[in-house]
């Protein structure tokens, strides 16, 4: 049996960034979706799909029902890893993820040109993988591996 992988993603760019990594790892893992917005399950048929509560930090008190869906879900899918492009609602599966023993990866946007997006600040503190699509921002712990444009330039 092969690998169960969990992608998560809010709706928007993190999500089209997150299907242009995840897509191709269809071939090799298991991979069951997870965003905000149910109509991201259109973008993903024939692959599980799972909703998830959206927040930001105007409206952090939906972080709580995250956290249980975040539980309920991990729990149920049992993934080997959980990746993300973030954002909130990727964080908490992340750390979730890590409570639950599972390793974790976190690739911060695309969007973040000059610095780590303040969700990728705090989960380099404990996912397993932090990845930047910027080759300037790669440090010791936080590599790059290219961007979802292709272009590693």
């Amino acid at each position: 049996m092969s690998k169960k992988i969990l992608a998560v993603a809010s709706i928007g760019g993190h999500w089209i960034q997150l299907l242009r990594i995840a897509r191709p790892m269809e071939e090799h893992y298991e991979m069951v979706f997870v965003s905000t917005h149910p109509k991201c399950a259109t973008m993903v048929e024939g692959q599980k799909f799972c909703l998830t509560t959206d927040f930001s930090r105007s409206d952090a008190w939906k972080l709580i029902p995250s956290f249980f869906k975040a539980i309920k879900t991990i729990r149920k899918e049992k993934p080997d890893a959980i990746i993300t492009t973030g954002a909130a609602p990727g964080l908490i599966y992340l750390v979730v993820g890590k409570l639950l023993g599972r390793k974790t990866i976190w690739i911060d946007s695309i969007a973040n040109a000059e610095h780590l997006s303040a969700s990728g600040r705090m989960a380099s503190k404990f996912a397993s993988r932090i990845y930047t699509q910027w080759k300037d921002l790669a440090t010791g712990e936080i590599q790059y591996a290219g961007n979802v444009f292709g272009n590693t330039k």
